[in-house]
C-alpha cells in the first residue's frame, strides 16, 4: 500500500457559466506538469477524480457531470496584442483521458477575472471601476476571446442582478465576444454543404448540419429522430439506447466532418464534436419548473456533452447555434424561421438564452466574425488542492 504523502498545488475552484471548474496558473504547476504530457493529464485527472469507474468521482473536485469535470490551465500570453493564454481540459469522468481537443464557452467567462486576480492583465489596463476589457488567447482551438469583465473599487465584481438560466443565484454579467469562433483551420462547413445526408449504419439517414464554430458541432432536426427538442435530461440520459444511437451518430458525423478518420477513434475523443438537435418554437417546462412561452424563443435545442445531455447549453455550443442561425438554410436558421438574423434566443432544458452572431458569406464560402453572449461567473474557493504524491 501506498504512503507517499500528499502534496499540494495552488488552485482555485470557479464557476464559469452554468458550468464549474479547477484552475490553475501554470507557474503552480509541479514543474513536470508545466508542459503538455502524460504528467500533466495524470494530476489532473487525479485533481477531479477520474478515472471512476463508479461514475461519481467521490475522490475528486468533479461533480460527476461533464459540467463540473473540467480544468483550466492560464499563464501570460506569448501573443501579441493578448493578456492571457487559456488551456481547457476536459477531464472524462470514467476513463483515463484528457480531452484537449476543444474549448469551453462557459468557463470561458471566468478566464478574465481569474487573469485579473493572479496578475496576468497589465494593471493600467484595468479600471478602478468599469469595464476591463481582457484579451484572451484560446489556445486549444487557437483563437481570440474578448471578455469584459466588470471591475469595482479596483477588483473584480462577481456579485449583480445578471440571471442566467441553469444557475440559481444571479452574479455579475460579464460579456464574452468570440472573435472568428469557426473552430480549427478548416471551413466553418467542413462538407462543403449547409445540409448533409448524414448516413449512419443501423440508425438511417438523417439531414444534417455540420458546423466548426465555436465547437464543431452536429444539428439534427428534432422531428427526424424521434423527439420533439422539448426534452429534459431524464428523457434522455435514462435511456441507454438512445445514448448509443446519439454516440455512434457522433461518430460518423466526426468521420464526415474529417475530425477522425475512423468511427473507432470517436471513443478517445468525446469532448468534439458535440451533438444537438433543433425544433420549431414550442412551450415547454424547463427543468426548475419555470415555463418557457414559445413567443418568447425562436427554437428549442437540445444538445449532448460527454455523453449525456446537457443541463442547459454548453457555451461553445452556443456559438455553434448563434452561428448556424445567422446563415440562411441551415437546420438551426430554418427550425428559427429562416431568413437573415444577427441573434437568436433558443430554449434550453434550464430555460433560455440570447447569443448574436455575425456571419458572411465570400466567393461561395461563409465566414463568422464574432459571435456575442452574456455569461457570469464566480469564484467558489480558493487556496491549494491536494494530491497523493505519487499520481504522477
Amino acid at each position: 500500500m501506498s504512503s507517499v504523502p500528499q502534496i499540494k498545488i495552488p488552485a482555485t475552484y470557479i464557476r464559469g457559466g452554468t458550468s464549474k471548474g479547477v484552475f490553475f496558473s501554470v507557474e503552480d504547476l509541479p514543474e513536470v506538469a508545466q508542459v503538455p504530457g502524460a504528467a500533466r493529464d495524470a494530476i489532473l485527472q487525479r485533481v477531479i477524480g477520474s478515472p471512476d469507474p463508479y461514475g461519481k468521482q467521490i475522490d475528486g473536485m468533479g461533480g460527476a457531470t461533464s459540467s463540473t469535470s473540467k480544468t483550466v490551465i492560464l499563464a501570460k500570453s506569448t501573443q501579441s496584442d493578448h493578456d492571457v493564454d487559456y488551456l481547457f481540459g476536459q477531464v472524462s469522468i470514467d476513463k483515463p483521458f484528457v480531452d484537449w481537443s476543444g474549448n469551453c464557452g462557459n468557463l470561458s467567462a471566468a478566464v478574465g477575472a481569474f487573469a485579473i486576480s493572479k496578475g496576468l492583465v497589465d494593471q493600467d489596463r484595468l479600471p478602478e471601476n468599469g469595464i476591463a476589457t481582457v484579451r484572451i488567447w484560446q489556445a486549444n482551438i487557437k483563437k481570440t476571446i474578448i471578455a469584459h469583465v466588470p471591475m469595482t473599487n479596483g477588483e473584480v465584481q462577481e456579485t449583480g442582478n445578471f440571471e442566467l438560466d441553469g444557475v440559481t443565484f444571479p452574479a455579475a454579467e460579464v460579456q464574452i465576444e468570440f472573435l472568428d469562433p469557426a473552430d480549427g483551420e478548416g471551413a466553418m462547413f467542413p462538407t462543403g454543404n449547409l445540409v448533409d445526408d448524414l448516413d449512419v449504419p443501423g440508425v438511417g439517414t438523417l439531414k444534417a448540419t455540420m458546423i466548426n464554430a465555436g465547437i464543431p458541432t452536429i444539428f439534427l432536426n428534432a422531428e427526424e429522430i424521434g423527439y420533439t427538442g422539448t426534452e429534459l435530461q431524464e428523457a434522455i440520459n435514462g435511456d441507454p439506447a438512445a445514448l448509443e444511437r446519439f454516440e455512434t451518430i457522433r461518430a460518423h458525423g466526426a468521420v464526415q466532418m474529417g475530425l477522425i478518420s475512423d468511427v473507432s477513434e470517436a471513443a478517445a475523443r468525446q469532448h468534439t464534436p458535440k451533438v444537438a438537435f433543433v425544433g420549431k418554437a414550442q412551450s415547454y417546462t424547463s427543468s426548475s419548473g419555470k415555463v418557457v412561452e414559445a413567443g418568447d424563443i425562436d427554437l428549442v435545442v437540445r444538445a449532448l456533452s460527454m455523453g449525456k445531455l446537457h443541463h442547459a447549453m454548453m457555451g461553445t455550443a452556443a456559438v455553434a447555434i448563434g452561428t448556424a442561425a445567422a446563415i440562411p438554410g441551415t437546420l438551426v436558421n430554418l427550425a428559427a424561421g429562416g431568413g437573415e438574423r444577427t441573434s437568436v434566443t433558443f430554449g434550453h432544458p434550464s430555460g433560455t438564452l440570447k447569443v448574436g452572431a455575425e456571419a458572411e458569406q465570400n466567393n461561395s464560402q461563409w465566414t463568422a466574425k464574432k459571435a456575442i453572449m452574456s455569461r457570469s461567473a464566480r469564484v467558489l474557493m480558493e487556496g491549494w488542492v491536494r494530491i497523493p504524491g505519487d499520481s504522477f
